[in-house]
């Protein structure tokens, strides 16, 4: 039984990330559709809400639900899953599922402000954004692979500077778009 709840966990795991990734994405589509001129503007925007409520409501939210039950069943209804409750690096995956959360719980916000016509964020912010959930993905794989390894802390500090060293390259590359357009 515990092989099929973690296998029905990773399956909806892995559509949650797709649908947070490819949110993020329509976000930024949404944003510089915003931008265009008419008839334009008006078209891309009412065929992207309409994707994104798809998206939000048929495959991300269901999933992030689905695998968020299947994980408490296996935690808390089967014998590993007692035992892996003891172990600290549960504990950090569960401080990240919390982050992830979190983050879902704002992507959520974000895309009633656009389904509302409220863009208040550039696209470059929203790309940076769709950062966050990369990291947090690094970093619970990174937990459950190594598990009681001290070198999961090696991986969590490496993808967190790898991503600082993205944020550069990024800023780096909208300086020289900046410029090459003047």
């Amino acid at each position: 039984m515990y092989e099929y709840l973690k296998s029905l966990h990773l399956i909806f795991v892995i559509t949650w990330f797709a649908g947070l990734f490819y949110i993020v994405r329509l976000f930024v589509y949404q944003i510089e559709a915003n931008e265009k001129p008419s008839p334009e503007k008006e078209i891309l925007l009412k065929q992207y809400k309409i994707m994104t409520y798809r998206l939000w409501y048929i495959i991300t939210w269901p999933s992030a639900i689905l695998a968020s039950v299947f994980a408490y069943w296996m935690l808390f209804f089967t014998d590993l899953g007692h035992a892996w409750l003891q172990m600290p690096w549960m504990h950090v995956k569960l401080g990240f599922v919390f982050l992830l959360y979190l983050y879902h719980l704002k992507c959520h916000q974000i895309y009633k402000q656009f389904q509302k016509g409220d863009f208040k964020y550039s696209s470059n912010y929203m790309r940076l954004w769709n950062e966050g959930a990369t990291l947090i993905l690094f970093a619970v794989v990174f937990l459950v692979v190594l598990k009681n390894a001290v070198n999961w802390i090696y991986g969590v500090l490496g993808i967190f500077l790898f991503s600082i060293l993205i944020m550069l390259g990024f800023k780096f590359y909208k300086k020289i778009r900046q410029k090459n357009e003047a």
